[in-house]
């Protein structure tokens, strides 16, 4: 179901930022989610040396993670009563990144039944793009009320 710009709509996208910081994963990285209105949202993040792969940079885990949740999340806001489930996605990278802020940006691109698609960006420090995604999501049967984090 979507919702217009009420207060409806305000819950649920609280509700989902709440949803996220819940998530155990969530708790080894230094991220946090905004929903910034429907069928969008941002993740901002630090990277430091704990996500680098051998050669001293970012590893490719990193991008996928941030530039799924933001497309996820991006989608998720359109649906209210069900947590999506990413069915495939792909990533393109543009351009290392060794440290500092990046930001994954979220966009909700078509579908409002069952499947979803999204799109995201990274976008480093001095704003270069550094990375970019495009995810299907699936409506599951997991009710997002019945979720600890979700509280609407």
């Amino acid at each position: 179901m979507a919702m217009s710009g009420n207060s409806g709509a305000e819950g649920h996208w609280r509700a989902l930022e709440g949803l996220y910081a819940s998530a155990p994963v969530n708790g080894l990285f230094d991220s946090s989610l905004e929903i910034t209105g429907e069928g969008s949202a941002r993740i901002t993040f630090d990277v430091t040396e704990a996500a680098y792969h051998a050669a001293g940079a970012a590893h490719g885990t990193i991008y996928f993670k941030m530039l799924d949740d933001a497309a996820f999340y991006a989608a998720n806001t359109l649906v209210t009563d069900r947590f999506l489930l990413t069915t495939s996605f792909n990533l393109h990278f543009t351009k290392p990144v060794r440290e500092g802020r990046v930001t994954a940006e979220g966009r909700w691109v078509s579908g409002k039944r069952r499947v979803f698609v999204a799109e995201s960006r990274l976008v480093d420090a001095e704003g270069d793009e550094i990375g970019r995604g495009t995810g299907t999501f699936m409506k599951s049967r997991i009710s997002l009320s019945g979720l600890p984090g979700y509280a609407a």
